[in-house]
């Protein structure tokens, strides 16, 4: 028997808001750049000279200072981050990127800007629906922002400097693509809180700091022969959702995530990036037509279609829907979402949730009638 476990070098990644490994490479004379959504495009945060840190907000407790600048129904990701950053939590990041992607994080934007403003915070403003028109608009975005960092930290933001960058993002996607891959096996050799745990780890250090760590337990996961017993292969899907701890509440009742159709899990984040002499069209085109937030229009049936063909690609049991409370675009999309996924014999639990854990009894007791109406 061999089981493979994380080790404790990515779990300690996740113990801080900014982690050793980030003070490590600013040392190095390398620059911070936190982001806050899955439409900044990690290779444009990782040319030369800069490294991207997507922001978590670990250890939160409460919000009582962010509650006095946010109204009442702005989500609890966004309450928590600025919480942090009133705390001074992230004043060693060298600078800010946002998407314009819901109101809740431009309105973290603002209060930043207002009360701890970053020496670089740039915002990028969106389409909300895909075409040639769209690609074109956020194509000259990207090229935006890439000029806005080479003029503050002096990086080489050409689109050769770009297209090398995208060539390293692609080594780090396909070791994650491979660890994935597993998931797909009878009994899995990493289960849904270890790989969420990698995820957020890869995401919140520099790459170029955890590539070995990565290969390294690659090549443990497939000399393992043993993993843990479960009663259902569940699909995650729904909003944000960083915490694997999280998903260890549904797999200590029995249910093993397989995959996850959020923008912080597998799906669609660890597709390859075509590799060619447009960078910045490229990364444009793959987010129009990849991430597909709720808050993009008319693609409604596209996100039902790529649910179902993961429950197939994964023999997935049933369906965890998790939306987190106030998130606008997931709050109105997940009705509907979860008629169609009905209407496809696909069994679904839609669940409402904070940003930080919160309720595991009422979790595993929901959880838990899941898996029994599934006949698990």
């Amino acid at each position: 028997m061999n089981q493979a476990v994380i080790p404790d070098f990515f779990r300690q990644i996740l113990d801080q808001p900014v982690n050793n490994l980030v003070d490590q490479a600013q040392e190095q004379g390398k620059k911070a750049i936190a982001y806050t959504c899955s439409y900044v495009p990690q290779p444009l945060l990782s040319l030369d000279g800069v490294f991207p840190i997507r922001v978590r907000a670990p250890g939160v407790v409460g919000t009582p200072m962010a509650d006095t600048y946010l109204s009442s129904v702005i989500c609890s990701y966004t309450r928590s981050v600025l919480e942090l950053a009133l705390e001074w939590a992230f004043d060693s990041l060298d600078g800010w990127v946002f998407a314009a992607s819901c109101d809740h994080l431009r309105r973290l934007y603002d209060n930043l800007d207002y009360l701890n403003k970053p020496a670089f915070n740039h915002m990028i403003d969106m389409p909300h629906r895909g075409g040639a028109a769209a690609e074109k608009w956020l194509t000259e975005e990207y090229k935006s922002l890439g000029a806005a960092l080479a003029e503050s930290f002096g990086v080489d933001a050409s689109p050769q400097a770009l297209s090398r960058s995208i060539k390293e993002h692609n080594a780090y996607l396909s070791v994650m693509r491979e660890i994935s891959k597993m998931r797909k096996q009878d009994n899995p050799p990493v289960t849904g809180a270890m790989f969420q745990t990698l995820l957020a780890a890869s995401t919140s250090a520099p790459k170029d700091m955890v590539m070995d760590e990565l290969k390294a337990l690659l090549a443990r996961l497939r000399e393992s022969n043993e993993g843990k017993p479960y009663r259902a292969r569940v699909l995650l899907a729904g909003s944000h959702c960083d915490d694997p701890g999280y998903i260890d509440v549904i797999e200590k009742t029995g249910g093993l995530v397989v995959a996850e159709r959020t923008c912080t899990g597998s799906i669609p984040a660890l597709a390859p990036i075509p590799e060619n002499d447009a960078p910045y069209e490229t990364l444009a085109g793959q987010a129009l037509a990849n991430i597909s937030c709720p808050r993009m229009m008319e693609s409604f049936q596209a996100r039902v279609d790529e649910i179902l063909e993961a429950v197939e690609e994964y023999r997935a049991d049933g369906v965890v829907l998790q939306t987190m409370k106030f998130c606008d675009t997931w709050g109105v999309e997940s009705g509907p979402m979860v008629q169609e996924l009905r209407k496809a014999g696909v069994p679904i639990l839609k669940l409402e949730r904070e940003y930080t854990m919160s309720s595991e009894g009422q979790l595993q007791t929901r959880i838990q009638a899941f898996l029994e109406s599934m006949g698990k």
